[in-house]
């Protein structure tokens, strides 16, 4: 298979600065708080350490190097700010590298944010005839794709409307299904589809898989660690602007995963709308900071928020992953339990008892949807990590492989087997262990 992309020595960087408050009274606050020594007024939760930096130079990447060959399906993972989404803009060549060369053969179809390559006053139809001309394809050829584009979309209805009266979500749909259905060599995608609902997602999927079979080149960026393992081949895990890792797609999630036990976001935020999520912790069932569990311990995850303006009837989840993917999950929008309202400061939890977990290492997800179930406020993101310790007798194993075990599927709920002698083989944690004393099946 012939290189599509090669990056020898790529570098950016950018100069780190102040923009206006977006009114006089706070850029006046902001130069008031300077003349006194004070940290600015207008910085939120967690950006002092940026005012600190005002006038620096940022790398946001230095020094990457790697090669794509044609048909492969590259997952690219790392965390925010890591460089994921300067590296595709290069690729993508909405900005320039700093230093290095950078080397694409074939048409580019990017998805790196809602919005990107639509212009709001058009119609979507005359969008996706629009971008077919930017890849270089002619009239005819994106007529033949055009129903299928409409079809795979779902916004068939709203196919003539100005695409600035799109929700997020309609619009995500519309843009997948251009970048991908007018045939580029590469597609592009980054976490923009997360926007989507489930269904959605699970059709992108399918799609991707689908172009990877026709021969042409993916560059996935997700923080979805189980989607990229499912997709991908291969992956590259970028930290601090260099490549930290580039091997087989299951080795480098494995390293990831085990490598973010202690580095978990602790804010999180959506600017828009004036939310941030911060202290988010783990806790036992005595309410005391925790990260390494037995099974049959309760776990309390605890967040903050802070919201500047009303948000109402947001809907809260939370997925306990393992490297094989979901073990189980809180979702508001299936138990409707949702808040009428997050107002102020104020903390919300969520209590799940008696894990049912193997000894192995965990992460957990967070999101939060609006009001109409489908466009995400706060994306799904890793908050926090844990492990659970415990020896594997007391779950009621005695084979000779027990070590296969880590292989394992996470979730243990107690069974028994009905054997061709008539015996019966229950298989349970062992309760005189005090340990686990508390874990009810």
């Amino acid at each position: 298979m012939s290189l599509v992309i090669q990056l020898e020595n790529v570098s950016k960087s950018y100069r780190l600065g102040t923009i206006g408050g977006g009114t006089l009274r706070a850029d006046f606050a902001r130069w008031v708080a300077k003349l006194q020594g004070k940290t600015d007024p207008n910085l939120q939760i967690g950006q002092e350490h940026h005012a600190r930096l005002m006038g620096q130079e940022f790398w946001a990447l230095q020094d990457v190097n790697f090669e794509v060959k044609e048909g492969e399906i590259l997952g690219i993972i790392g965390r925010n700010g890591a460089g994921k989404s300067t590296l595709l803009k290069i690729l993508s060549r909405v900005t320039a590298p700093t230093k290095g060369e950078v080397r694409v053969k074939g048409r580019i179809a990017s998805l790196l944010e809602v919005g990107t390559g639509f212009h709001p006053e058009l119609t979507g139809r005359e969008n996706i005839f629009l971008n077919g001309a930017i890849l270089g394809m002619s009239k005819s050829e994106i007529r033949k794709k055009f129903d299928e584009i409409v079809a795979f979309s779902g916004v068939e209805e709203f196919i003539d409307t100005p695409v600035k009266r799109y929700s997020s979500g309609m619009f995500v749909r519309l843009a997948f299904a251009v970048a991908a259905h007018l045939e580029p060599e590469i597609l592009i995608v980054d976490e923009v589809l997360a926007v989507g609902d489930a269904e959605f997602q699970k059709k992108c999927l399918g799609k991707m898989k689908d172009v990877a079979t026709e021969g042409r080149t993916i560059l996935f960026v997700s923080h979805n660690i189980e989607a990229i393992r499912r997709l991908c081949t291969r992956g590259i895990w970028l930290q601090g602007g260099t490549v930290h890792m580039d091997e087989d797609i299951g080795l480098v999630s494995e390293a990831y995963s085990n490598s973010m036990a202690d580095q978990a976001p602790t804010v999180l935020r959506n600017r828009t709308l004036g939310l941030t999520l911060f202290d988010i912790r783990l806790c036992n069932r005595d309410g005391q900071p925790c990260s390494v569990f037995c099974p049959g311990d309760d776990l309390m995850i605890e967040i903050s928020y802070d919201a500047e303006t009303p948000i109402s009837l947001p809907f809260f989840a939370i997925v306990v992953q393992s490297l094989k993917g979901s073990c189980f999950a809180a979702n508001m929008l299936l138990d409707g339990h949702q808040p009428e309202v997050l107002q102020g400061k104020g903390r919300i939890g969520c209590l799940f008892r008696s894990l049912p977990l193997m000894p192995q290492n965990y992460r957990v997800q967070l999101a939060v949807r609006a009001k109409n179930g489908q466009d995400l406020i706060i994306d799904y993101q890793d908050v926090a990590f844990f492990a659970v310790s415990a020896n594997l007798s007391d779950y009621g194993y005695q084979g000779k492989f027990m070590s296969l075990a880590s292989e394992a599927t996470a979730v243990v709920v107690p069974y028994e087997w009905h054997l061709p002698d008539g015996g019966i083989k229950p298989v349970a944690l062992n309760r005189t262990t005090a340990t686990f004393s508390n874990f009810i099946f």
